[in-house]
């Protein structure tokens, strides 16, 4: 690569340190991305739409003095509405909406940071999958095995990060979004606290609460810094976290405290866990031991069959609402504009009663309290990160004919994740060691309610003691 040669060295703060140097220029940067995206993105489709001048004319009009200027950032293809930016919701009958004629305050907020938005990354239709293989798109590929999935529904964001196109990239989790493709990738993926991060001005939540926005990256501290850029409420929110003690950068530099962590390997849904991913929960779990911190196995004592069963019932509903919302086409999606799962999925929503979305609520809600319960002893819960590493391509199918097969490879593949979407509690997934065949393994890493800190915390000591940024795939070597 030419340019900037040694822009891979560098985490998205290390990057925003050397423009706050003068060491190099924004534009220089953003050079040095677009340069790695043309080079790498045939191979793993990860961006599929170039905004190359939007974010030279960022630079032009000058950017604000973030903790983040002059750091190239891609925007994933759902959620976050840029103004003057089309999103395709990764559907072909989304495809042809109109871009909005505003920012979300989460975008505004990304930009006060000093990001530079230059592209959109793949994503799955409606973010209904965790793989990324979209009709409309095609498939993003994994960088560390371009068989294989790079994780979904932010898989574009995943695999351009993993592919060292930029350090940092936007994205969102809904199941298991933001850290699927983390741990399919060998990236930090953050779930935050349920509304940590504002939807305003477009909504008040995302699926009934369940989803949220953040960020893949290649540090703990980027993310950090990241969520003390973005969090807080926005305006006419229905709710909002409580707001952190102090700044969550501050936490990944904090004193280690002892914290007591329980682990477990168990599933909810009963799912077996691969053996490697069973290792490397073990080497982690000795690790916090070694750190000083009170490790022990222990299950929490939840109603863990509910969780899938209320999670579906939540999205499929949902899932009728967003196919009626085309701001232009006035009518709802015939089978044929969206794909086979899409459809089915909402066929089954359409069958949802209010008195059924209420008990989903409520199921969910008593799922938090339990959880609640549980963390009134214990400071994380450590778990797997997914249940195998990384699946082959088309395995999780959004084309199949069969919705209760689609969701039940879903939930085989990440039986963890979709559990604290549900609770709202934030989650930290973290690269902690490869496999024998070479992908990335991950645990991760569960807080009370609002505390992303003692994540943070964590996760920071985790990093200095098994750092991982110099692990890259042999594709992006």
């Amino acid at each position: 690569m030419g340019g900037f040669a040694e822009y891979e060295n560098y985490d998205a703060l290390g990057l925003a340190a050397l423009v706050r140097n003068k060491e190099v220029t924004p534009a220089e940067l953003l050079e040095a991305a677009i340069e790695r995206v043309e080079a790498r993105n045939p191979a793993i489709n990860a961006v599929t739409m170039k905004l190359y001048d939007f974010g030279r004319q960022m630079i032009a009009d000058g950017l604000p003095d973030g903790p983040f200027r002059g750091v190239p950032l891609l925007m994933k293809d759902l959620t976050s509405p840029v103004a003057g930016v089309r999103m395709t919701r990764g559907s072909r009958f989304f495809a042809d909406t109109p871009p909005a004629d505003t920012d979300s305050e989460h975008v505004k907020r990304l930009k006060r940071a000093g990001l530079v938005i230059f592209g959109r990354t793949n994503t799955c239709e409606l973010g209904l999958s965790l793989t990324c293989e979209p009709q409309l798109h095609g498939p993003t590929r994994n960088p560390w095995d371009v068989t294989r999935i790079s994780g979904g529904s932010s898989g574009g964001a995943a695999a351009a990060v993993a592919a060292r196109m930029l350090p940092i990239a936007h994205a969102s989790d809904g199941f298991g979004s933001i850290r699927a493709p983390a741990a399919c990738c060998g990236l930090v993926g953050l779930k935050p606290t349920r509304n940590r991060n504002t939807f305003a001005p477009f909504a008040g939540e995302g699926l009934g609460g369940v989803s949220t926005e953040h960020a893949v990256s290649l540090s703990v501290r980027d993310s950090a810094s990241l969520l003390d850029a973005t969090c807080g409420p926005g305006p006419g929110d229905p709710y909002s976290a409580s707001p952190p003690a102090r700044s969550y950068l501050e936490e990944t530099g904090a004193p280690p405290q002892r914290l007591r962590i329980a682990w477990t390997a168990a599933t909810p849904n009963g799912v077996p866990v691969d053996a490697e991913c069973l290792r490397a929960l073990a080497d982690t779990v000795k690790l916090c031991a070694d750190l000083g911190h009170h490790v022990e196995e222990r299950d929490p004592v939840i109603d863990g069959a509910s969780i899938v069963p209320t999670f579906l019932t939540l999205v499929a509903a949902n899932t009728v609402v967003n196919l009626a919302n085309h701001p232009t086409a006035g009518h709802p999606p015939r089978e044929d504009e969206v794909e086979r799962i899409t459809w089915l999925t909402a066929k089954v929503g359409e069958k949802i009663t209010a008195a059924d979305y209420v008990r989903a609520t409520q199921t969910a809600h008593r799922l938090g309290r339990q959880m609640a319960a549980f963390h009134a002893e214990w400071d994380v819960l450590l778990t797997p990160g997914l249940a195998s590493p990384a699946v082959k391509l088309g395995w999780i199918d959004m084309m199949l004919d069969d919705f209760d097969e689609y969701w039940r490879r879903v939930f085989t593949f990440s039986p963890f994740t979709v559990w604290f979407n549900l609770t709202g509690q934030p989650a930290l997934m973290l690269p902690i060691a490869q496999s024998t065949g070479g992908l990335p393994l991950a645990v991760q890493l569960v807080g009370r309610y609002g505390d992303e800190a003692t994540l943070f915390r964590l996760g920071a000591q985790i990093e200095s003691a098994r750092p991982w940024f110099g692990r890259k795939p042999a594709f992006a070597a």
